[in-house]
């Protein structure tokens, strides 16, 4: 197997960082690969902010579910759907006057299909940024709760109209090495389908993720009493959960500032 899928197979998310900080050169070196990613158009519907300020790493830990570990972790990058970059240069550099006054376009104000493509931009872009980390031994994690108190989020970044939170990575040397066996994933054909969507069935559904089930059944974690299922543990842990609860009201208000006039 070459190198960078082996890098793939192997990369787990971190959650537990050493004191040992990234140099400036491997910082560097991240992100210029994150800069490599796919982008709409190149355009580069995406900004990123690398939150250095420590307290603003403890108000993000306490913003995204109380996470310690946001506040502990040697490099923070909040990445961003970010259309207000274009809609200034649209505005600023001539564009809109020009093609009104030409009978070319009239403006529009972005909508949500370029909130679309800007999500899609910062996510690839981040995905790039793990497995450039991953290659020089740099353990990261995805905090997708930074979705999460969006009108705090928005005060605490500075973010415009056309800027909302993506996703959240955070980065640092693992305190340990990985001694525990990788979390399952499920087998491909659960995922790959062809040619239409494919509802699965009930056996299906267990079946792929019955190896995650196992393993939450032998740490006796699941409802119940432990004879719970998997489909238990997600549905009240995370589907009714006050977090996702709050996630979906964040976005909903998140996109509907985007969308605001």
């Amino acid at each position: 197997m070459n190198e960078t899928l082996q890098i793939l197979k192997d990369r787990r998310s971190v959650r537990s960082f050493s004191d040992k900080s990234l140099s400036e050169e491997q910082v560097t070196l991240i992100k210029e690969a994150t800069l490599r990613a796919p982008t709409a158009g190149n355009m580069a519907l995406y900004s990123v902010i690398e939150v250095q300020d420590q307290e603003k790493k403890e108000l993000l830990a306490k913003l995204c579910d109380n996470q310690i570990m946001i506040a502990k972790a040697p490099l923070v990058w909040v990445f961003l759907a970010d259309m207000q970059k274009w809609v200034n240069y649209f505005v600023e550099g001539g564009s809109k006057e020009r093609g009104e006054k030409e009978g070319l376009a009239s403006w529009r104000s972005p909508g949500l299909g370029d909130l679309h493509l800007c999500l899609q931009d910062a996510i690839i872009a981040a995905q790039n940024a793990v497995v450039a980390a991953e290659s020089l031994g740099i353990g990261s994690c995805y905090i997708g709760d930074v979705i999460e108190n969006f009108e705090e989020m928005k005060e605490l970044l500075n973010l415009g109209h056309y800027t909302v939170p993506a996703c959240m990575l955070i980065f640092g040397f693992p305190k340990t090495k990985h001694t525990t066996k990788q979390t399952p994933r499920c087998p491909k054909e659960a995922v790959f389908m062809q040619d239409s969507y494919q509802e699965p069935t009930l056996d299906q559904l267990k079946a792929a993720f019955s190896e995650h089930e196992e393993l939450r059944r032998e740490a006796k974690i699941l409802p119940f009493g432990n004879t719970g299922s998997i489909a238990d543990h997600y549905y009240f842990k995370k589907h009714t959960s006050k977090f996702m609860e709050e996630m979906n009201r964040s976005t909903s208000a998140m996109f509907d500032h985007w969308c605001k006039l």
